[in-house]
């Protein structure tokens, strides 16, 4: 054999070993390097297999950590209006009571510091729902008032911004309504635009209005506890509010006069996790414009009725001291109620009318 032939043979051996010596490093590397976070995970593991690493369990609805001021915000409820409802899904509380001629009217609950693109249609206010703006401490989006109303503005302290596009609204009319039923807004403008820098007082100076559980309330267990599949409310001749109970994904699917409550934008039903009906008296009153036809509302007091959830309702009572009090529920033994974690419809019921829970 040549020197030239030998002198190849080696180069050929030098270069495998090479070869073998960076698989065996980047083999090491991998195995105790590259892995840290599944080897740490799996420290205290006793055969040594890799575990992921734990996650949070429980991640609330609910963020029951702001402290920031909430909008309220008044949205209408009409027929023709109803159709293009939007962004009530991202509520975490709603507010439904009667309003002249037997229809009702929305006020709904958002998070300020929540981005939510659009909200409405945006209606104008009645003053009963100012009791309900101070006791989440809100700040009230509405667009036009009634005059008792106006007059309640300052003598309750409300803070409060009249949407009006461009600068705290948006008119969107994609099916042609009429402009009453056209003006939308969103958190975005509400907070460049309505609180800006005007406002130096944007952290609540009270509680949440609801205490969430951690934990399924397990309602089924509650003296008084009834199966809540179907649930009908109606509140006038011509507006009646339905649930129907969804065991699979454990909220109720809501509908209006017997149609499915829909989100023009996402097409989605709207669902809740809980809800709370009760009871109150009202009565027409003489405006000082001379309408004959707005309502007022007897909410100050006390009463019965009911919590809803989970497919069980139980009863509970319910007691507000003044108009700017918060509500405060409790179980029939006196025991304050605590809600599932999740959106919560109010529906506070005319007394006239007959609530239904049905299997």
């Amino acid at each position: 054999m040549s020197k030239r032939k030998i002198k190849v043979n080696k180069k050929v051996k030098l270069i495998a070993l090479v070869l073998v010596v960076l698989a065996i490093a980047t083999t090491l590397f991998f195995v105790f390097g590259g892995n840290k976070n599944e080897n740490t995970s799996s420290k205290n593991n006793k055969k040594g297999e890799s575990k992921p690493v734990k996650v949070e369990e429980k991640i609330n609805i609910i963020d029951t950590t702001s402290n920031k001021r909430p909008f309220a915000i008044m949205i209408n409820n009409l027929a023709v209006a109803r159709q293009m409802h939007s962004g009530l899904q991202d509520a975490y509380i709603i507010y439904e009571m009667i309003v002249e001629g037997g229809i009702t009217r929305y006020m709904a609950i958002f998070e300020s510091d929540k981005q939510v693109d659009k909200i409405g249609p945006v209606r104008s206010s009645r003053h009963y729902y100012l009791d309900y703006v101070k006791e989440n401490d809100a700040i009230y989006v509405h667009n036009g008032y009634s005059p008792q109303a106006g007059a309640d503005f300052g003598n309750l302290g409300i803070d409060r911004i009249e949407a009006e596009a461009p600068k705290t609204g948006i008119r969107w009319n994609p099916k042609g309504l009429a402009r009453e039923h056209t003006l939308f807004t969103n958190t975005e403008l509400l907070n460049k635009n309505g609180v800006g820098k005007k406002r130096t007082e944007l952290n609540k100076n009270v509680g949440r209005l609801l205490k969430y559980s951690a934990k399924s309330v397990e309602l089924d267990k509650k003296t008084g506890a009834i199966i809540a599949n179907n649930i009908t409310i109606p509140y006038s001749k011509g507006t009646t509010t339905s649930y129907t109970y969804d065991p699979e994904n454990k909220v109720y699917k809501r509908f209006v006069n017997g149609t499915a409550h829909t989100d023009y934008i996402t097409k989605n039903q709207y669902t809740f996790k809980n809800i709370i009906t009760y009871k109150v008296k009202n009565n027409n009153i003489v405006s000082p414009d001379g309408y004959n036809g707005r309502q007022e509302i007897h909410n100050i007091g006390s009463g019965t009725g009911y919590y809803i959830s989970e497919g069980y309702a139980v009863p509970i009572k319910w007691s507000k001291e003044s108009r700017t009090a918060q509500t405060k529920y409790t179980y029939e033994d006196g025991t304050e109620l605590k809600v599932n974690d999740g959106n919560t419809f109010i529906q506070i019921q005319p007394a006239d009318r007959e609530l239904t829970i049905a299997e």
